[in-house]
Protein backbone atom coordinates (compact mmCIF):
# COMPACT_ATOMS: atom_id res chain seq x y z
CA UNK A 1 0.00 0.00 0.00
CA UNK A 2 1.21 3.66 -0.69
CA UNK A 3 3.19 5.14 2.82
CA UNK A 4 2.17 8.59 1.16
CA UNK A 5 -1.78 7.94 1.23
CA UNK A 6 -4.01 9.95 2.80
CA UNK A 7 -7.29 8.85 4.25
CA UNK A 8 -10.55 11.07 4.24
CA UNK A 9 -13.10 11.73 6.78
CA UNK A 10 -16.81 13.55 7.09
CA UNK A 11 -17.69 15.35 10.00
CA UNK A 12 -20.14 16.72 10.95
CA UNK A 13 -19.68 20.22 11.96
CA UNK A 14 -22.88 21.51 13.28
CA UNK A 15 -26.22 20.76 14.03
CA UNK A 16 -28.92 21.60 11.49
CA UNK A 17 -32.12 23.97 11.82
CA UNK A 18 -33.88 22.79 9.28
CA UNK A 19 -32.45 22.25 6.15
CA UNK A 20 -29.05 21.39 6.06
CA UNK A 21 -26.52 22.74 3.75
CA UNK A 22 -22.96 21.54 2.75
CA UNK A 23 -21.44 24.02 5.90
CA UNK A 24 -22.70 21.24 8.29
CA UNK A 25 -20.53 18.79 6.99
CA UNK A 26 -16.40 19.02 6.79
CA UNK A 27 -13.84 16.97 5.04
CA UNK A 28 -10.76 15.70 6.96
CA UNK A 29 -7.54 14.52 6.07
CA UNK A 30 -5.22 11.66 8.10
CA UNK A 31 -3.36 8.94 7.34
CA UNK A 32 -4.63 5.88 6.45
CA UNK A 33 -5.15 3.97 9.10
CA UNK A 34 -2.96 0.55 10.53
CA UNK A 35 -4.79 -2.45 10.90
CA UNK A 36 -4.17 -3.90 14.66
CA UNK A 37 -3.74 -7.45 15.29
CA UNK A 38 -7.71 -9.00 15.20
CA UNK A 39 -8.86 -5.94 12.47
CA UNK A 40 -8.49 -5.63 9.08
CA UNK A 41 -7.92 -2.20 6.82
CA UNK A 42 -10.93 -1.67 4.38
CA UNK A 43 -10.83 0.78 1.59
CA UNK A 44 -14.20 2.14 0.95
CA UNK A 45 -15.80 1.64 -2.62
CA UNK A 46 -19.88 2.37 -2.52
CA UNK A 47 -21.58 4.62 0.11
CA UNK A 48 -25.12 4.81 1.16
CA UNK A 49 -26.85 7.73 1.92
CA UNK A 50 -30.10 7.86 3.22
CA UNK A 51 -32.64 9.82 5.21
CA UNK A 52 -32.43 8.33 8.72
CA UNK A 53 -28.68 9.99 8.35
CA UNK A 54 -31.02 13.54 8.52
CA UNK A 55 -32.38 12.77 11.70
CA UNK A 56 -29.20 11.26 13.03
CA UNK A 57 -27.53 14.75 12.19
CA UNK A 58 -30.19 16.34 15.17
CA UNK A 59 -28.47 14.39 17.61
CA UNK A 60 -27.58 10.59 17.08
CA UNK A 61 -23.97 11.72 14.98
CA UNK A 62 -21.43 12.92 17.79
CA UNK A 63 -19.79 16.38 16.51
CA UNK A 64 -16.85 16.32 14.30
CA UNK A 65 -16.18 12.98 14.67
CA UNK A 66 -16.72 10.35 11.52
CA UNK A 67 -20.49 9.59 10.81
CA UNK A 68 -21.76 6.15 10.47
CA UNK A 69 -23.23 4.51 6.95
CA UNK A 70 -23.93 1.51 4.88
CA UNK A 71 -20.83 1.07 3.30
CA UNK A 72 -19.10 -1.97 0.73
CA UNK A 73 -15.40 -1.92 0.95
CA UNK A 74 -12.29 -4.41 -0.13
CA UNK A 75 -10.27 -5.59 2.29
CA UNK A 76 -6.52 -4.32 1.54
CA UNK A 77 -4.78 -5.50 4.77
CA UNK A 78 -5.65 -7.96 7.45
CA UNK A 79 -4.55 -8.89 10.66
CA UNK A 80 -7.47 -11.97 10.96
CA UNK A 81 -8.00 -14.63 9.54
CA UNK A 82 -11.72 -13.94 9.59
CA UNK A 83 -11.40 -11.26 6.79
CA UNK A 84 -9.24 -11.99 3.58
CA UNK A 85 -7.37 -9.46 2.01
CA UNK A 86 -9.22 -8.86 -1.78
CA UNK A 87 -12.65 -9.90 -0.21
CA UNK A 88 -15.33 -7.37 -0.16
CA UNK A 89 -17.30 -6.89 3.01
CA UNK A 90 -20.51 -4.96 4.12
CA UNK A 91 -20.18 -2.73 7.25
CA UNK A 92 -21.27 0.82 8.66
CA UNK A 93 -18.61 2.87 9.38
CA UNK A 94 -19.17 4.85 6.08
CA UNK A 95 -18.80 8.32 5.39
CA UNK A 96 -14.85 7.86 5.33
CA UNK A 97 -12.44 6.18 2.21
CA UNK A 98 -10.73 4.12 4.63
CA UNK A 99 -11.79 2.32 7.80
CA UNK A 100 -10.30 -0.92 10.10
CA UNK A 101 -13.03 -3.00 11.47
CA UNK A 102 -13.32 -6.31 13.59
CA UNK A 103 -14.64 -9.67 11.96
CA UNK A 104 -18.00 -8.62 14.08
CA UNK A 105 -18.14 -5.32 12.50
CA UNK A 106 -18.44 -6.09 8.65
CA UNK A 107 -19.63 -9.36 6.75
CA UNK A 108 -18.66 -10.71 3.38
CA UNK A 109 -20.81 -10.42 0.53
CA UNK A 110 -22.23 -12.82 -1.56
CA UNK A 111 -21.32 -12.45 -4.93
CA UNK A 112 -24.28 -13.11 -7.30
CA UNK A 113 -22.89 -13.59 -11.13
CA UNK A 114 -24.68 -10.80 -12.95
CA UNK A 115 -25.81 -8.43 -10.19
CA UNK A 116 -23.86 -5.49 -9.71
CA UNK A 117 -22.12 -5.04 -6.26
CA UNK A 118 -24.01 -2.16 -5.74
CA UNK A 119 -27.37 -3.69 -5.29
CA UNK A 120 -26.13 -5.06 -1.75
CA UNK A 121 -26.71 -1.50 -1.14
CA UNK A 122 -29.87 -1.04 -2.81
CA UNK A 123 -32.91 -3.82 -3.47
CA UNK A 124 -30.43 -6.43 -1.73
CA UNK A 125 -29.25 -4.22 1.22
CA UNK A 126 -30.97 -2.60 4.08
CA UNK A 127 -33.41 -0.22 1.38
CA UNK A 128 -34.44 -3.96 -0.17
CA UNK A 129 -34.76 -5.03 3.32
CA UNK A 130 -36.75 -2.60 4.64
CA UNK A 131 -39.16 -3.02 1.89
CA UNK A 132 -39.29 -7.11 2.53
CA UNK A 133 -39.93 -6.85 5.74
CA UNK A 134 -42.25 -4.25 5.42
CA UNK A 135 -44.32 -6.44 3.39
CA UNK A 136 -44.04 -10.00 4.92
CA UNK A 137 -43.16 -9.26 8.04
CA UNK A 138 -45.17 -6.45 9.38
CA UNK A 139 -47.95 -5.70 6.49
CA UNK A 140 -48.32 -9.64 5.92
CA UNK A 141 -49.32 -8.81 2.21
CA UNK A 142 -51.49 -11.34 0.74
CA UNK A 143 -51.97 -11.87 -3.08
CA UNK A 144 -54.10 -9.24 -4.60
CA UNK A 145 -54.29 -6.63 -1.66
CA UNK A 146 -54.10 -3.50 -2.85
CA UNK A 147 -51.11 -0.70 -1.62
CA UNK A 148 -50.51 2.78 -1.45
CA UNK A 149 -46.53 3.63 -0.95
CA UNK A 150 -45.45 7.22 -0.34
CA UNK A 151 -42.20 8.33 -1.42
CA UNK A 152 -41.98 6.09 -3.97
CA UNK A 153 -39.44 6.96 -6.23
CA UNK A 154 -37.01 6.49 -3.41
CA UNK A 155 -34.69 3.68 -2.41
CA UNK A 156 -37.52 2.08 -0.10
CA UNK A 157 -40.62 3.16 -2.59
CA UNK A 158 -38.81 1.36 -5.91
CA UNK A 159 -37.80 -1.69 -3.91
CA UNK A 160 -41.69 -1.69 -2.41
CA UNK A 161 -42.89 -1.71 -5.84
CA UNK A 162 -40.79 -4.22 -7.13
CA UNK A 163 -40.94 -6.84 -4.21
CA UNK A 164 -44.80 -5.88 -4.53
CA UNK A 165 -45.37 -6.95 -7.74
CA UNK A 166 -43.96 -10.25 -7.39
CA UNK A 167 -45.66 -11.06 -4.67
CA UNK A 168 -49.14 -10.85 -6.60
CA UNK A 169 -50.28 -6.98 -5.19
CA UNK A 170 -53.41 -6.45 -6.30
CA UNK A 171 -54.18 -2.52 -7.36
CA UNK A 172 -50.28 -1.08 -6.56
CA UNK A 173 -50.59 3.11 -6.03
CA UNK A 174 -47.69 5.45 -5.46
CA UNK A 175 -46.99 9.21 -4.37
CA UNK A 176 -43.99 10.98 -5.67
CA UNK A 177 -42.36 14.60 -6.13
CA UNK A 178 -42.58 15.17 -9.62
CA UNK A 179 -44.11 14.18 -12.52
CA UNK A 180 -41.09 12.46 -14.34
CA UNK A 181 -40.72 9.83 -11.28
CA UNK A 182 -44.26 9.51 -11.52
CA UNK A 183 -44.25 8.57 -15.23
CA UNK A 184 -40.80 6.56 -13.94
CA UNK A 185 -42.58 4.19 -11.06
CA UNK A 186 -45.61 3.44 -13.56
CA UNK A 187 -43.92 2.72 -16.98
CA UNK A 188 -40.87 0.72 -15.16
CA UNK A 189 -41.13 -0.66 -11.63
CA UNK A 190 -44.99 -1.76 -12.56
CA UNK A 191 -47.16 1.28 -10.06
CA UNK A 192 -50.96 1.09 -11.75
CA UNK A 193 -50.93 4.85 -10.65
CA UNK A 194 -48.70 7.38 -9.18
CA UNK A 195 -49.44 11.10 -8.62
CA UNK A 196 -47.03 14.04 -7.97
CA UNK A 197 -48.12 15.42 -4.12
CA UNK A 198 -47.82 18.78 -5.12
CA UNK A 199 -50.86 18.81 -7.36
CA UNK A 200 -53.16 19.24 -4.83
CA UNK A 201 -54.49 18.08 -1.01
CA UNK A 202 -53.11 14.27 -0.59
CA UNK A 203 -56.45 13.41 0.36
CA UNK A 204 -58.29 14.00 -2.99
CA UNK A 205 -55.34 12.61 -4.85
CA UNK A 206 -55.61 8.94 -3.20
CA UNK A 207 -58.70 8.60 -3.22
CA UNK A 208 -59.03 9.51 -6.79
CA UNK A 209 -56.29 7.04 -7.48
CA UNK A 210 -57.61 4.27 -5.56
CA UNK A 211 -61.14 5.00 -5.46
CA UNK A 212 -62.26 1.85 -3.63
CA UNK A 213 -59.37 2.24 -1.28
CA UNK A 214 -56.47 0.27 0.31
CA UNK A 215 -55.65 -2.52 2.31
CA UNK A 216 -52.23 -1.53 2.80
CA UNK A 217 -49.79 1.80 3.47
CA UNK A 218 -46.34 1.76 3.53
CA UNK A 219 -45.23 5.13 5.14
CA UNK A 220 -42.36 6.74 4.53
CA UNK A 221 -43.84 10.33 5.07
CA UNK A 222 -45.87 10.63 7.75
CA UNK A 223 -48.11 14.08 8.22
CA UNK A 224 -50.82 14.44 5.50
CA UNK A 225 -49.86 10.92 3.40
CA UNK A 226 -50.73 9.36 6.41
CA UNK A 227 -54.12 11.27 7.22
CA UNK A 228 -54.76 10.27 3.72
CA UNK A 229 -54.13 6.86 3.92
CA UNK A 230 -56.08 6.42 7.34
CA UNK A 231 -59.18 7.89 5.07
CA UNK A 232 -58.70 5.36 2.17
CA UNK A 233 -57.74 1.93 3.86
CA UNK A 234 -60.41 -0.57 4.38
CA UNK A 235 -61.58 -2.44 7.27
CA UNK A 236 -58.60 -4.20 8.99
CA UNK A 237 -56.65 -1.94 7.24
CA UNK A 238 -52.91 -1.97 7.91
CA UNK A 239 -50.08 0.98 8.07
CA UNK A 240 -46.41 0.23 8.24
CA UNK A 241 -44.58 3.02 9.75
CA UNK A 242 -40.88 3.15 7.95
CA UNK A 243 -39.65 6.89 8.09
CA UNK A 244 -41.45 10.54 8.61
CA UNK A 245 -39.59 12.52 5.68
CA UNK A 246 -41.95 15.43 6.24
CA UNK A 247 -40.53 15.95 9.71
CA UNK A 248 -36.77 15.54 9.06
CA UNK A 249 -36.45 19.40 8.06
CA UNK A 250 -39.43 21.02 9.71
CA UNK A 251 -39.19 23.51 11.91
CA UNK A 252 -43.06 23.82 12.84
CA UNK A 253 -45.24 21.85 14.82
CA UNK A 254 -45.37 18.19 13.56
CA UNK A 255 -48.82 18.05 10.90
CA UNK A 256 -51.60 16.61 13.61
CA UNK A 257 -53.51 13.96 12.36
CA UNK A 258 -57.67 14.50 12.29
CA UNK A 259 -58.47 11.37 11.21
CA UNK A 260 -57.40 8.51 14.13
CA UNK A 261 -60.58 7.50 15.71
CA UNK A 262 -60.96 5.56 11.91
CA UNK A 263 -58.28 3.72 13.40
CA UNK A 264 -60.35 1.82 15.55
CA UNK A 265 -63.92 2.56 13.63
CA UNK A 266 -62.00 0.09 10.71
CA UNK A 267 -59.79 -1.81 13.23
CA UNK A 268 -56.90 -0.29 11.66
CA UNK A 269 -52.97 -1.67 12.44
CA UNK A 270 -50.39 0.58 12.60
CA UNK A 271 -47.00 -0.31 13.06
CA UNK A 272 -43.55 0.50 13.01
CA UNK A 273 -40.04 -1.47 12.81
CA UNK A 274 -36.41 -0.97 12.74
CA UNK A 275 -34.84 -2.91 9.98
CA UNK A 276 -31.72 -3.74 12.38
CA UNK A 277 -34.14 -5.59 14.34
CA UNK A 278 -34.67 -8.15 11.21
CA UNK A 279 -31.37 -9.21 10.15
CA UNK A 280 -31.93 -12.52 10.31
CA UNK A 281 -34.10 -12.11 7.55
CA UNK A 282 -31.30 -11.39 4.48
CA UNK A 283 -30.95 -14.21 3.59
CA UNK A 284 -34.64 -15.07 2.23
CA UNK A 285 -34.34 -11.71 1.31
CA UNK A 286 -31.90 -12.70 -1.25
CA UNK A 287 -33.35 -16.02 -2.49
CA UNK A 288 -36.48 -14.07 -3.20
CA UNK A 289 -34.78 -11.46 -5.09
CA UNK A 290 -31.66 -12.94 -6.70
CA UNK A 291 -33.28 -14.89 -9.30
CA UNK A 292 -35.17 -12.15 -10.64
CA UNK A 293 -32.13 -9.99 -10.86
CA UNK A 294 -30.27 -12.48 -12.94
CA UNK A 295 -33.54 -13.11 -15.23
CA UNK A 296 -33.95 -9.52 -15.35
CA UNK A 297 -37.55 -9.04 -14.69
CA UNK A 298 -36.48 -7.14 -11.45
CA UNK A 299 -34.00 -4.04 -12.33
CA UNK A 300 -32.05 -1.61 -10.53
CA UNK A 301 -33.19 1.34 -8.92
CA UNK A 302 -30.23 3.93 -8.26
CA UNK A 303 -28.59 6.63 -8.79
CA UNK A 304 -25.03 6.50 -8.28
CA UNK A 305 -22.88 9.72 -7.69
CA UNK A 306 -19.16 9.53 -9.18
CA UNK A 307 -16.18 10.34 -6.28
CA UNK A 308 -16.48 10.36 -2.59
CA UNK A 309 -15.46 14.16 -2.67
CA UNK A 310 -19.44 14.15 -3.97
CA UNK A 311 -20.98 12.10 -0.52
CA UNK A 312 -22.27 15.54 1.04
CA UNK A 313 -23.54 16.68 -2.30
CA UNK A 314 -25.15 13.68 -3.09
CA UNK A 315 -27.07 13.51 0.55
CA UNK A 316 -28.13 16.97 0.44
CA UNK A 317 -29.67 15.71 -3.37
CA UNK A 318 -31.56 12.81 -1.72
CA UNK A 319 -33.38 14.89 0.49
CA UNK A 320 -34.31 17.47 -1.91
CA UNK A 321 -35.76 14.70 -3.95
CA UNK A 322 -32.98 14.81 -7.20
CA UNK A 323 -32.46 10.82 -7.04
CA UNK A 324 -34.51 8.17 -8.73
CA UNK A 325 -34.16 4.78 -6.53
CA UNK A 326 -31.36 4.01 -3.94
CA UNK A 327 -29.01 6.93 -4.30
CA UNK A 328 -25.66 5.59 -3.46
CA UNK A 329 -22.14 7.30 -4.25
CA UNK A 330 -19.04 5.35 -6.11
CA UNK A 331 -15.39 5.64 -5.47
CA UNK A 332 -13.87 7.44 -8.23
CA UNK A 333 -12.70 4.11 -10.81
CA UNK A 334 -14.52 1.42 -8.78
CA UNK A 335 -15.90 -1.08 -10.89
CA UNK A 336 -19.19 -3.10 -10.59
Amino acid sequence: MNSDATALTVHQTARPHGFPTADHFAFVESAVPEPAPGTALVENLYWSVDPYHREMMDGDFALHAPLEGRTLGRVVASRTPALAEGEIVFHRQGWRTHTVVTPEEARPVPRFEGVPLSAHLSILGGTGLTAYVGLTRVAELREGQDLFVSAAAGGVGTATGRLARLMGAGRLVGSAGTAAKAAYLTEHIGYDEVFDYHAGPTADLLAKAAPDGIDVYMDNVGGEHLEAAISSLREYGRIVRIGTLAQYNATGAPYALRNLPDIVEKSLRMEGFLVSNHRDVQEELYEFVVPHLQSGRVGLDETVVEGFDHIVDAFLGMLRGENRGKMIVRASGAGS
